[in-house]
């Protein structure tokens, strides 16, 4: 039997119960630029396609989870320099721009100010649409900051 408004709530059943995954698209300074959710139980390279239309710069910073050849091809094609840390099983291994991939920290400290928020870090809200409507709240006062 089908359970009502999980997928449509971004609510996905994992390990630890309920759990929605936040996207986020960020300027290396750490400003947000687009914000996605999706269901706790759903892979994050689902979301890259949709992440790289909001992205802009030279490159495209990201981690290890969004390591795939159709991600890194489209990032390409945008005129972007992928740099992804390679996933364990890959057995011909990419170049890694360390130099680059050491501003991935700013994006933790990104996600690290958005756990200020009791709101925002609890997901006490019903809807994705209220959620997202308390991240966005979230995230302009970070911007603010």
């Amino acid at each position: 039997r089908r359970k009502r408004g999980g997928r449509s709530n971004a609510l996905g059943r994992s390990r630890g119960g309920l759990s929605t995954k936040i996207h986020a698209v960020t300027t290396t300074g750490g400003k947000l630029l687009h914000l996605a959710l999706t269901p706790g139980q759903q892979h994050e390279s689902t979301m890259a396609e949709e992440l790289l239309v909001y992205a802009e710069g030279d490159a495209f910073i990201a981690d290890t989870r969004y390591d795939a050849e159709r991600i890194r091809a489209n990032a390409q094609t945008l005129g972007m320099k992928p740099v992804i840390h390679l996933h364990p099983s890959r057995k011909q291994p990419p170049p890694l721009d360390r130099t680059l991939y050491r501003l991935r920290y700013r994006v933790e400290c990104f996600f690290h100010d958005l756990k200020r928020f009791r709101a925002a870090a609890t997901r006490y809200d019903k809807t994705a649409t209220c959620y997202l409507a308390v991240l966005h709240v979230a995230f302009m006062l970070l911007w603010l900051c």
